[in-house]
């Protein structure tokens, strides 16, 4: 028979057995003053160590759970903001934010050679356009007017910039820019993600006849009104940035960009040759 401890309620006299002593040996109490003592669990004591760090462990792992549950439940919802942010923005370098997107735009990924890529995730690639440069794939969205819109990515001071560039139908002449930041300075490089700094590139050409030139921040004001704009007052290292990711990014799109030129010129000297063939069939 399992040996049982019994606690002296008087003097605290512990005795071992199978049922309390008549009387306490110390005492001197009868057995009714004796307490049976059960014995303590590893967590019973609530102050012990053991079940504070087994308490705690357990608190994390249910904090944890009810995090990545929101999360994911979450997740959906962040997604279709961040996509829409990409939209508007995309809208706005063309000033067409009355526009649905889905029927305005039609998104598509070309190679190095202006080639379209099939069964790629353009936004998917927008999110590291870094990356997607760098593995020779680049995001095209196209307006049904003709104008197209180009995303660039370059650095700054702090960290990446990007944007995007609608250019007219000549495939030339800027109609807009948005661009962003991840951490220029406030009030000096973070200008750059203003709307009056994208209104200086309207109007702007990125050719200087077949040469691309791209467009350039010039410190102390802009001296060249085809291709040039302010750079900004206080942020030569952003400007800089700038003037990088535009022309760079202008050059991984310049085989799509010649082919639509091209492509625009074909109908303009056809209809030069038809009415040249109108005046002689006249004389």
């Amino acid at each position: 028979m399992a040996t049982k401890k019994f606690k002296c309620n008087v003097c605290g006299y512990i005795h071992e057995g199978a049922a309390a002593p008549e009387k306490c040996p110390v005492c001197g109490v009868p057995a009714s003053e004796f307490t049976l003592l059960k014995k303590k669990g590893l967590f019973s004591d609530t102050n012990s160590n053991a079940y504070i760090i087994m308490y705690s462990t357990v608190m994390v792992v249910v904090v944890a759970i009810l995090l990545a549950v929101a999360a994911l439940s979450l997740q959906q919802r962040q997604y279709e903001n961040v996509l829409g942010e990409k939209k508007q923005s995309i809208l706005m370098s063309l000033s067409a934010q009355d526009q649905n997107y889905d029927e305005f735009i039609d998104a598509y990924v070309i190679d190095a050679e202006g080639n379209r890529i099939e069964g790629e995730d353009v936004f998917a690639l927008l999110n590291d356009l870094k990356g997607a440069f760098a593995a020779g794939k680049y995001p095209v969205f196209e307006a049904k007017d003709g104008r197209v819109v180009l995303p660039v990515y370059g650095v700054g001071l702090w960290g990446p910039i990007w944007g995007y560039v609608a250019l007219q139908k000549d495939m030339n002449t800027i109609a807009g820019v948005v661009i962003s930041h991840s951490g220029e300075t406030p009030g000096l490089g973070a200008e750059i993600a203003t709307p009056k700094h994208w209104a200086q590139y309207v109007g702007k050409t990125i050719f200087e006849g077949d040469q691309l030139v791209s467009v350039k921040l010039r410190k102390g004001g802009a001296q060249n009104p085809a291709h040039e704009v302010d750079a900004i007052s206080g942020g030569t290292k952003t400007s800089d940035g700038v003037t990088n990711m535009l022309f760079d990014s202008f050059s991984y799109y310049l085989p799509l960009l010649e082919a639509k030129k091209a492509a625009a010129a074909q109908p303009a000297a056809a209809e030069e040759v038809s009415n040249d063939e109108n005046v002689e069939n006249n004389e």
